[in-house]
């Protein structure tokens, strides 16, 4: 299934399944990848620890870590909450973007080609 995300630059966001903690990712679409422009946890703990350099502000730890990747894959699991992806001032469930995924399905996420 594939779905056509306008503009260039999304935030992907979820709850990790055993800190039942919010994590945001921010990423840019840049040429034929996606750079993860800035990164935002509420708190840490079990496999959530900001990294070096984050500034805590309001409880929450942000950095920027300018990664360059070709793309995401995201693994839907039945034990924890399905992936956001928000335009703007609009978000979306993953699953009503592509469709109901059955657990350990990948949805991969890449800019289209030019």
């Amino acid at each position: 299934m594939r779905a056509t995300l306008p503009p260039s630059e999304f935030t992907l966001a979820w709850e990790h399944s055993v800190q039942k903690t919010r994590w945001e990712e921010r990423y840019r679409a840049e040429g034929t990848g996606l750079v993860l422009v800035e990164a935002r946890v509420l708190g840490s703990g079990a496999g959530m620890e900001p990294a070096p350099g984050a500034v805590l502000s309001d409880g929450v730890w942000t950095w920027r870590p300018n990664t360059r990747l070709p793309e995401l894959r995201l693994t839907h699991s039945d034990f924890a909450s399905d992936y956001t992806l928000c335009r703007g001032d609009h978000c979306d469930r993953l699953a009503a973007l592509v469709g109901t995924a059955d657990d350990g399905a990948v949805v991969v996420v890449r800019p289209c080609a030019p």
